[in-house]
């Protein structure tokens, strides 16, 4: 249950992003929206360019393509995000054999830089632990936007188990600090792993 709960919010995210996102540049001078692989990504202008948006969106629709040609769940059972060729991935699968082909499949795709593996071996069987971890990943995304203000939508959050994951481009590393802070007292939450990129503010 909790599997076909899972494909079915991916699917509805993934194909159109990459029009979308290019569209949305043209039409908008605040913001650029991908989404792929059951997240959403925002971007704000000046983090990153144009081509690198599109560069980002194109290795997470290929990476999606290779998951779903699986035989081991890859698509429903593993989360991607993707910053200038960066790739963090995080989920649950069964055993350290699938985990490394997920990696495997990963270095296939054209323009991946870099991997952080982040997938861990465990299951994650009722219905109660998804919700729970959608409902932190819920309360962390209120804490960023209280945090941070409209930067909250540069940042992407994935939960797995009581574990919050964190991706994005700062510029304000003492606000993400302050954000980190405030994560750790929400309910539920066992453990934080940061992998935003700091940048310069220009």
């Amino acid at each position: 249950m909790v599997a076909k709960i899972k494909i079915i919010i991916k699917i509805l995210f993934i194909p159109i992003f990459l029009i979308f996102a290019s569209v949305n540049y043209g039409c908008s001078p605040a913001s650029v929206l991908a989404t792929g692989g059951g997240s959403a990504m925002v971007v704000a202008e000046g983090e990153r360019s144009l081509g690198t948006v599109i560069d980002d969106a194109t290795i997470k629709v290929n990476i999606a393509a290779k998951f779903l040609s699986s035989e081991n769940n890859l698509f429903v059972n593993i989360n991607t995000n993707v910053l200038e060729g960066r790739i963090l991935l995080t989920g649950l699968v069964d055993n350290q054999e699938i985990r490394i082909d997920a990696v495997r499949l990963v270095w296939e795709v054209e323009g991946v830089k870099e991997i952080i593996n982040e997938i861990e071996i465990g299951n994650r069987a009722t219905i109660k632990d998804y919700a729970s971890d959608l409902w932190i990943n819920t309360q962390a995304r209120a804490v960023a936007a209280k945090t941070l203000g409209i930067k909250a939508i540069t940042f992407n959050f994935e939960t797995i188990q009581g574990k919050i994951y964190i991706a994005g481009i700062s510029t304000r590393p003492d606000l993400l600090d302050e954000m980190i802070i405030a994560l750790r007292n929400i309910k539920g939450v066992n453990e934080i792993v940061n992998y935003v990129i700091i940048k310069e503010e220009k």
